[in-house]
């Protein structure tokens, strides 16, 4: 499924907004649900966002609902995250996935990216 290379984290203050995006190598990223999660300092692993492979059909974690958008362009390889009015309890690692299967808890059949620190002070 190739490799997965996120960019865009940074510092942010609480309201803003940040952008980040993730650019999958190799032929089939069309073919792959693709998603996002997070990680903060001492706390488990947290799905964040899944987009579907075609229709580009969308799932969300309670914690970002209605703040955080998920998109991809097959075209250019590149899944975003659109984090809009920001809390400081975002701050985290952010980490791109393939294959993201949301069947039961979202996981991931495939690759994670190297993951991009956002970090949003109050």
């Amino acid at each position: 499924q190739g490799q997965l290379v996120e960019s865009g984290g940074g510092s942010a203050q609480a309201g803003d907004s940040l952008t980040l995006s993730c650019i999958a190598s190799g032929r089939t990223f069309f073919s792959y649900a693709m998603g996002w999660f997070r990680q903060a300092p001492g706390k488990e692993r947290e799905f964040v966002a899944q987009i579907s492979a075609r229709s580009g059909s969308t799932y969300y974690g309670d914690s970002v609902k209605g703040r955080f958008t998920i998109s991809r362009d097959n075209a250019k390889n590149t899944v975003y995250l659109q984090m809009n009015s920001l809390k400081p309890e975002d701050t985290a690692v952010y980490y791109c996935a393939s294959d993201v299967d949301c069947a039961s808890d979202c996981v991931t059949l495939g690759s994670w990216g190297q993951g991009t620190q956002v970090t949003v002070s109050s």
